[in-house]
């Protein structure tokens, strides 16, 4: 494990304030692995876990006491930094139980300083839905649920390769319902066969659902996942910009804001926890592949954990599951924060650049401009954002900041 520094001397370059704080929490087992998931998931081995779909209860305490103490290990990098948001991804975090997610927050509380009014935002698949297993979530302290919905039409979820069906799906939001007034739904269009009208039919149930929050993703053929192997007959590239161009209007009109790439939020509504990644904020990352990015006075480091989960728990029993840890260089930080600050809409005020970099205006304002000129940029003295055009080719965008 190398740590590479940056140039110390504060005239060359430095933070003056340190950004935000989040926590990510990986949870690595699903029930089944989608053919079109690319994240760090894994099926379940039935037989020791039972057949019905459960946690082994053993694992589950083990793997919590290996995310207790994958904090304890990277306290030292963020002492007495205060914790704004927590996010529990996986996976399938909503296969835990109630009691460890109980365990695991009181834990955090107590070696950290998590906010009031942290956001704490847990995903959760239909076919983990338990109503007594959510109100305590709900009683643990977890505010926001993000429910894997991808589709209500039960042809689409069969090729999806999902286990829940359309009533499961709007059983889960009833649960929702009961026990959270802040919940994200995640669509996906342009999926195997789909046509316009199907795509807004989805889009349609979400907003009748009463959901605060909506992101639509297009469904892409990710490297190293079944249907990049054997891929399914999608639409094609004019039919799916259709279906957003369709899916961005009927959001609109029913009042949700176009924040993000993929995100739509009632007003107020927007992800706190994905705002920090979108404007270059720090995140510790703990659990099997999480990522980290940490900002010191004179230097920003990125982590990895070990992917796999016996090799994770392997590592974290002894003593430390970082696998990768470097410095982002210089030159890499301007792209690195426009990767995630022109995903968007409205982009970023100018000095937010100088804040969460430590570098000078200078280092992209001649890129700025030229993107501005090519009509995919548009900025004044104080902000700049993406056009309707630079949302559109945003790779092409993004490529104007990349280190030569």
């Amino acid at each position: 494990m190398t740590t590479i520094s940056l140039p110390t001397t504060r005239s060359n370059w430095g933070l003056t304030a340190l950004p935000p704080l989040a926590l990510y929490i990986h949870f690595p087992w699903c029930v089944k692995k989608c053919p079109y998931c690319d994240f760090n998931s894994h099926a379940l081995k039935f037989g020791g876990n039972g057949d019905d779909g459960r946690l082994d209860a053993t694992l589950e305490s083990q793997y919590v006491d290996a995310l207790i103490a994958d904090l304890e290990s990277c306290l030292p990098l963020v002492w007495g930094r205060p914790v704004t948001s927590i996010f529990m991804g996986g996976g399938t975090p909503s296969l835990f139980s109630a009691e460890s997610m109980d365990r695991l927050l009181a834990a955090i509380r107590a070696r950290v300083k998590l906010l009031p009014d942290a956001e704490i935002t847990l995903e959760a698949n239909p076919g983990t839905f338990e109503a007594d297993k959510f109100a305590g979530f709900a009683d643990a302290g977890i505010n926001r649920l993000s429910i894997g919905i991808q589709s209500f039409d039960d042809a689409k979820l069969k090729a999806l390769g999902r286990i829940h069906d359309r009533d499961a799906a709007h059983r889960a939001i009833e649960i929702a319902h009961r026990h959270f007034d802040n919940f994200n739904l995640d669509l996906m269009y342009a999926l195997p066969q789909q046509t316009l009208a199907e795509a807004l039919q989805d889009i349609d149930t979400a907003i009748a659902a009463g959901s605060t929050h909506v992101s639509a993703y297009h469904l892409t053929l990710e490297p190293n996942t079944l249907f990049h192997r054997y891929p399914p007959a999608v639409p094609d590239d004019d039919l799916a910009a259709d279906m957003q161009d369709a899916i961005e209007a009927r959001l609109a009109a029913a009042g949700f804001e176009h924040y993000e790439t993929s995100a739509f939020a009632q007003p107020k509504r927007q992800a706190r926890h994905n705002l920090n990644y979108w404007r270059f904020g720090d995140y510790l990352g703990i659990g099997a592949g999480a990522h980290a990015k940490i900002s010191f006075p004179d230097r920003v480091i990125r982590q990895m954990r070990y992917k796999q989960p016996a090799d994770y728990l392997a590592k974290m029993h002894e003593g430390g599951a970082v696998q990768t840890e470097d410095a982002i260089t210089l030159e890499q930080l301007p792209f690195e924060f426009m990767l995630n600050a022109l995903r968007l809409t409205d982009g970023f005020a100018l000095n937010l650049f100088t804040e969460r970099t430590g570098l000078p205006l200078t280092k992209v304002i001649h890129e700025i401009d030229r993107a501005c000129a090519e009509g995919l940029l548009e900025r004044d003295l104080e902000h700049v954002k993406p056009t309707e055009q630079g949302r559109r080719f945003l790779n092409t965008l993004l490529e104007r900041f990349l280190p030569d």
